[in-house]
């Protein structure tokens, strides 16, 4: 099949959706398809490679999300009249496509999470000033158009949802038939994420992390660190620091961490937390980690619990991510309610500075992952493309 898959910019090393994207070609290539990346940027390797086997058509540069969507849209009627293409899979940037794809799930959604951290006194204001913004009324067009009953000349598009969660906030937020949505869990390559590299470099990353052999380092990765819940993390560490000196926290990622600096001193932890900004790579990270941790206040269906778990690494989230539907609580990870209460995250780090409960939990968290591979995901992705085209045969038949 020739494949489109639409997304700002095709650039693994920014993470999340784009790194999902490049995995996604990948296997897409391995199986036989042709894979046509429609998007404002990508790496260069990419772009300036004529022999490349992906091929990438720009979008033009515009003002707004809802210029870029229908210019997006221009595009791949063009390219679609040039070489015929079978599927256009949009990860979220536009709304001219057969499958969507919001990997950010539910934006009202977010929005409403990412209000739960400001003070209470100050919300009323922030929801008002919200709704005038520019940037949030782009956001709201847009959606009508992703979400909305019109359809385009290539029918009406399918919607992905990455947990059940996601679907029923679709349903809800946007009013969309249920019938229209497929729900499909995000994959994680188990070969890539293994207990295999805590063997071959689990010690030398805990030295460059100056870990003890008796320590237990508690990790997580996130970009917007206040939304997947560091300061949970730290007053929950403030909590088991003073009977349980070999716990500490490793923070990868977000690039603003003084605010949490000044938290984990004001808690007398300061000297257990470290912040290594931003990476490349979180596997050697997860090699060197004890026990994943992510209190996130919202999570569609979270790629680095996936891969904390392929690593035979027991991880510990919250219900408000969509991954906890997969995960047995106390069996191959625990998943907490309230994504703000830090004594009951304090209670379950605890449980794991047991090294014994680590590691029963982590050969479970492996097997989890291994009924979740990113292979099974994208098999999934491929049968859906099956029954897109299949159905749009149907109607030019008919």
């Amino acid at each position: 099949m020739n494949i489109a898959l639409v997304l700002d910019s095709f650039d693994p090393g920014r993470g999340g959706v784009e790194q999902w994207t490049a995995q996604f070609a990948r296997q897409l290539l391995s199986r036989g398809h042709e894979v046509h990346i429609v998007a404002e940027s990508c790496t260069n390797d990419v772009a300036t490679n004529r022999e490349s086997t992906i091929r990438f058509h720009q979008i033009p540069t515009t003002k707004n999300r809802v210029d870029r969507a229908d210019a997006a849209a221009d595009l791949l009627r063009t390219v679609d009249q040039q070489i015929g293409l079978d599927v256009i899979h949009d990860m979220g940037l536009g709304w001219y496509c057969d499958v969507l794809q919001p990997h950010g799930g539910s934006r009202k959604a977010a929005e409403r999470r990412n209000l739960e951290l400001a003070p209470k006194w100050i919300r009323p204001a922030k929801r008002g000033l919200s709704s005038l913004l520019p940037r949030y009324r782009d956001f709201n067009a847009l959606n009508e158009k992703q979400y909305g009953s019109k359809t385009n000349d290539r029918g009406q598009s399918r919607i992905i949802a990455l947990s059940k969660r996601v679907k029923a906030e679709l349903i809800n937020d946007y009013d969309v038939d249920a019938r229209r949505i497929d729900l499909i869990y995000n994959g994680v390559d188990t070969q890539r994420f293994s207990p295999a590299l805590r063997v071959s470099q689990g010690a030398r990353w805990r030295t460059r992390l100056l870990a003890d052999d008796d320590d237990c380092l508690f990790l997580i990765v996130a970009h917007n660190l206040q939304l997947k819940g560091l300061p949970t993390l730290i007053r929950a560490l403030a909590r088991i620091a003073p009977a349980s000196p070999q716990a500490k926290v490793v923070v990868a990622g977000g690039k603003r961490t003084e605010p949490y600096r000044r938290l984990a001193e004001s808690l007398g932890v300061i000297d257990r937390v470290q912040f290594l900004g931003p990476v490349d790579d979180a596997a050697p990270l997860y090699a060197a980690a004890d026990v994943y941790v992510q209190p996130t206040f919202y999570d569609p269906c979270s790629l680095v619990v996936l891969e904390a778990l392929a690593a035979g690494v027991p991880a510990i989230t919250t219900a408000r991510n969509g991954v906890a539907e997969l995960i047995s609580s106390s069996i191959d990870g625990y998943v907490v309610d309230d994504p703000g209460d830090d004594r009951v995250l304090a209670e379950r780090m605890r449980e794991l500075l047991n090294a014994d409960r680590r590691a029963a939990m982590g050969r479970k968290a492996r097997q989890l992952a291994q009924r979740h591979t990113f292979a099974r995901n994208v098999t999934e992705m491929l049968a859906l493309y099956a029954r897109v085209t299949k159905n749009r045969h149907r109607r030019a038949v008919a």
